[in-house]
């Protein structure tokens, strides 16, 4: 553990916990000042925990960003829920995430009933409110004081910065007292295969209607640096779908959408490493994955 030579340093771990679609990728990605978690307009693109680093002058807040809190309806869905659940008894303090613009009060109902069972300090952050009239704000702010002893309240626009750094200096006063974690340079303790994984399934979101990215998954089967051409690295990627029906729209005719995935795709991953990258796409139906608990283990939904 890298040590510190600041005297009263700060530093700790904060979930960022919230309903699907609520903005709390973007917060993140905010916050670091780069992509590491992926995002779209589509609720449940977050399935994992991603961990973020953020370094500022006196202290090092280490980020969970976790999946939206719903009401489960499939195997799929528990084990997201699952995930964004316990990591809230894993950190110092929790990030409550809530869209000021698009209250979703059956989410939010779980939520608070999740808070109740636990004493770890909790921030309020309104997001959106680049999107509301600024006068119905400060009833919105008093409801939910009135209803969780929160630490702070805070309304931000993670899309457009406003409030962010206000709301890291409420969360980092609660930090415990202690050495940095990681080196100030490091930003995630994701490896660049799982990051490259994501990428792809975030653009099969973006690409696709609204039936098809909850039925798909991304694995990685080849990613390793062109040993007769440097600066090359090659990658093959498996987008796993559910029926045929499915991987015939994610080709497209022609294999056109397929073409433009991993276009997008790979021109996102080589900013990400820094170099060339050969990537070829596969899609592959495993007949009702997300409803099996051997396919969701397998493709890391613990």
């Amino acid at each position: 553990m890298p040590e510190t030579a600041e005297r009263n340093f700060k530093a700790g771990f904060i979930a960022i916990t919230g309903p699907p679609n609520v903005g709390k990728s973007t917060l993140l990605n905010r916050m670091i000042g780069q992509k590491i978690s992926i995002t779209s307009r589509k609720p449940q693109t977050t399935r994992n925990r991603i961990q973020g680093v953020v370094n500022r002058p006196g202290a090092q807040i280490v980020f969970i960003d976790t999946p939206g809190i719903h009401r489960a309806q499939s195997p799929l869905n528990a084990r997201i829920v699952d995930t964004a659940l316990s990591a809230m008894g894993d950190v110092d303090i929790v990030l409550l995430m809530v869209d000021a613009s698009s209250p979703d009060a059956e989410s939010e109902a779980l939520l608070k009933n999740a808070l109740q069972r636990q004493n770890r300090p909790v921030i309020l952050a309104l997001n959106k409110i680049d999107l509301i009239p600024r006068q119905g704000l400060l009833e919105m702010i008093d409801g939910w004081a009135s209803g969780y002893p929160f630490r702070a309240v805070v309304p931000i626009s993670a899309h457009t910065g406003e409030q962010v750094e206000t709301l890291l200096d409420e969360l980092i006063k609660l930090l415990p007292e202690g050495s940095a974690f990681f080196p100030e340079e490091h930003l995630t303790d994701l490896p660049v295969r799982f990051l490259a994984g994501e990428i792809v399934r975030e653009k099969v979101f973006r690409q696709t209607g609204e039936e098809i990215p909850y039925a798909v998954a991304v694995s990685i089967d080849l990613f390793r640096e062109d040993a007769k051409k440097p600066g090359l690295t090659r990658i093959h990627a498996t987008i796993h779908v559910e029926r045929d029906s499915q991987k015939g729209i994610i080709i497209g005719k022609q294999g056109s959408k397929l073409k433009r995935i991993g276009e997008d795709a790979r021109k996102e991953i080589e900013a990400m490493l820094g170099s060339h990258v050969f990537l070829k796409l596969y899609v592959r139906v495993e007949k009702n994955w997300s409803r099996n608990a051997r396919s969701l283990t397998k493709f890391g939904y613990e």
